[in-house]
């Protein structure tokens, strides 16, 4: 076995950058949620990291990335040959001195199969029973991320056809963004939406959340590249070009719309650019970054108010910055796909190639976005006849966080004017007692 120590060290750092990804998202999600929901909001991202990692070791890798030996079936689904990971320990992803040990490559995506699953939960704050999501993140990890990771990445029928995401906009965004979409169908709106303030309680946790993303999305993006080379740097750069841009983007559209530019607007932002410069990062210039994260950040930014023209409660606009920024994303490349060594079909329009990339950069997204959508519902109906889906209105209108984990995310005990805070009462006598 022959590995190449530099590319194993980098693909080990890349791992643990997306991985840190889902406890950034956890801060994401809990400060745009009310306070009575914030630890539900942040245990569903916890929750995601334990039932996919399972599911992952015991056959995701091997749906996703192996190869079924019934061609017709290998279109669809991977097959069993790496059940359990044992076949992966002691190889190597190639034997030519360039590779890294298999198990290395397995850990870097189990990070993305854990992230996407807990994107989803952004769209159903408040409302979703935590066995009824914990059931449904083994089951949707099973039967549609495994498969569309074999789709595009493994063997499957895109790879085939020619599509390019180089990093996840069909497989990670466009896919969670579905999903999201069918469960708001499927659990209904919150209640008092529309009529009551739903305001983020914690827009430090927003922005702490968002730059842990950035700053994880340079080993999703970058790390994508699986070797150390001038492809993962030019992914590396687009990755913090575009998300700049976007943030500037949303921020300029809220002052221009709004009146006023927010730190909710600047972290949306942020995300909307690092969700569509994803699956184009290692394969356009610099500039088109530029392009793509400004049609990110005026797009998405207007995106995220179609669930009121809709009629769709999705808490934390998972629809419209992720499915609505990885269809930006994907598309575009079917424009500006330059980079790397892409045979002259591949490329984009600009670049000379033809209308059949085009073609399959549109056919991703609607045959990835059909089917985690279908299948979502259909697994999320299942489980609200069955076990049921959503918490009763007496326990939404109490707070999850104290009907579910019988805990909540701020304990201030009796505060006082002068600063002094004291569970037996004021230590000085004169202090004014405020309302917490």
């Amino acid at each position: 076995m022959k590995i190449d120590s530099g590319t194993t060290a980098w693909m080990l750092a890349a791992t643990a950058l997306v991985l840190l990804m889902t406890p950034g998202l956890a801060f994401f999600y809990g400060g745009m949620t009310r306070a009575k929901s914030v630890l539900n909001m942040m245990m569903m991202s916890f929750g995601a990291i334990i039932t996919v990692t399972i599911a992952w070791v015991l056959f995701g890798h091997s749906l996703a990335f192996t190869d079924n030996p019934i061609g017709a079936i290998n279109n669809v689904v991977g097959g069993f040959d790496a059940l359990g990971l044992q076949s992966l320990v002691d190889t190597a992803t190639k034997t030519d001195g360039t590779g890294m040990p298999n198990l290395v490559f397995s850990a870097f995506q189990l990070t993305f199969a854990i992230i996407t699953v807990a994107l989803i939960s952004g769209a159903i704050a408040d409302r979703a029973k935590f066995g009824a999501w914990i059931l449904f993140s083994i089951l949707w990890a099973t039967i549609v991320y495994f498969p569309v990771a074999h789709w595009v990445w493994g063997t499957g029928w895109l790879n085939t056809m020619g599509i390019e995401d180089f990093a996840g906009g069909t497989v990670v965004h466009i896919n969670a963004g579905a999903a999201g979409l069918a469960l708001c169908f499927v659990l209904g709106k919150r209640h008092g939406w529309r009529k009551e303030p739903m305001r983020p309680h914690n827009l430090p946790f927003v922005l702490l959340g968002a730059g842990l993303l950035w700053f994880g999305w340079f080993g999703f993006n970058a790390g994508s590249e699986l070797a150390v080379d001038g492809t993962a740097g030019l992914a590396f750069m687009n990755t913090q070009i575009a998300t700049a841009v976007a943030a500037g983007a949303w921020l300029i559209v809220e002052k221009m719309r709004d009146g006023h530019a927010t730190s909710l607007g600047v972290a949306s932002g942020a995300v909307a650019g690092l969700v569509a410069i994803t699956p184009a990062c290692g394969f356009v210039d610099p500039w088109a970054a530029i392009l793509i994260g400004l049609l990110a950040g005026v797009i998405c930014a207007y995106a995220v108010g179609l669930k009121y023209k809709l009629g769709f409660d999705d808490s934390l606009d998972v629809v419209g910055v992720h499915l609505v920024g990885g269809v930006i994303g994907a598309v575009s490349l079917g424009f500006l796909a330059a980079y790397p060594f892409l045979d002259q079909q591949s490329k984009g329009l600009l670049y000379g190639g033809g209308f059949g990339q085009l073609g399959l950069q549109v056919l991703g997204p609607v045959a990835i976005g059909g089917y985690s959508f279908i299948v979502t519902w259909i697994l999320g109906k299942i489980i609200d006849k069955t076990m049921g889906f959503r918490i009763s209105t007496e326990e939404e209108m109490t707070g999850i966080d104290v009907t579910t984990h019988a805990e909540t995310g701020y304990d201030l005990g009796t505060v006082y004017a002068s600063g002094v805070t004291s569970p037996n009462g004021p230590t000085a006598p004169a202090a004014k007692k405020v309302d917490a």
